[in-house]
């Protein structure tokens, strides 16, 4: 890859600009998929960590990708969690770990072999990015390391704009005033539930969600419930 594709990236202005440059240069790689997050620690005990994705992730694939059981079983992400390297990843790593269930419930949605690496930052971030495709990985130890090398350098890129984009900074502000039913749809969100998930939580329509989530956008002076999320994090509101 030319070097100024990367650096376009790590300028990306926008999240959607950001998000059709990783799938264009996904593309070029032979890889259909792409997803990637910014996963933000927080220092306090019991707290969750700040989960802000994105990628061209399949929506139905999200809704089943969400079983916490099947995420502390990866064994992808068990790697991800301790290697600062990209990782390759098929059927036969996940039945190696007893985890060939897991990899069944992917391979429908296209995730049957990929490559990832994790990025561990500054701050309590952790910066994830992975590339998939039905296909396998070539044989060719040569082409291998390339792509490998490709993604890395990509990830290297893709944080600088993720950190941009996804947690910029704030001014000093006042805390606004959220209901105490707004402050669920948060807690939910932030626990990664889609708008009808949190509808069928809470017991209301995901039309109401979305409602009470554009109140909070409001309230917030945000675009995006990922920035939502973080500053009502840093508020300490939820």
């Amino acid at each position: 890859m030319h070097l100024d594709r990367y650096f376009a990236i790590s300028q990306s202005n926008d999240i959607s600009s950001f998000e059709t440059q990783l799938v264009g240069f996904a593309n070029d790689m032979d890889f259909p998929l792409i997803s990637g997050a910014l996963v933000v620690d927080q220092p306090a005990i019991g707290s969750r960590p700040v989960f802000l994705s994105f990628g061209n992730t399949p929506d139905a694939f999200i809704k089943i990708s969400q079983d916490y059981n099947d995420s502390v079983r990866s064994p992808v992400n068990k790697l991800l969690k301790r290697l600062s390297v990209p990782i390759v990843y098929d059927q036969q790593l996940y039945t190696e770990n007893d985890a060939g269930d897991i990899w069944e419930k992917h391979a429908p949605f296209g995730y049957k072999t990929g490559i990832a690496v994790a990025l561990h930052l500054p701050g309590h971030k952790h910066f994830l990015l992975g590339v998939d495709r039905p296909d396998p990985l070539p044989k060719d130890q040569r082409q291998l390391t390339r792509l490998m090398a490709d993604l890395q350098l990509l990830a290297v890129h893709a944080q600088s704009a993720a950190s941009t984009l996804l947690i910029p900074d704030e001014d000093d502000e006042e805390p606004p005033k959220l209901t105490p039913r707004e402050l669920e749809v948060l807690r939910w969100t932030m626990a990664g539930k889609s708008a009808w998930a949190v509808g069928e939580i809470l017991g209301v329509t995901e039309h109401a969600v979305n409602f009470h989530m554009r109140s909070i956008f409001r309230k917030l002076g945000v675009s995006s419930k990922h920035h939502a999320v973080l500053k009502a994090v840093r508020f300490g509101l939820i």
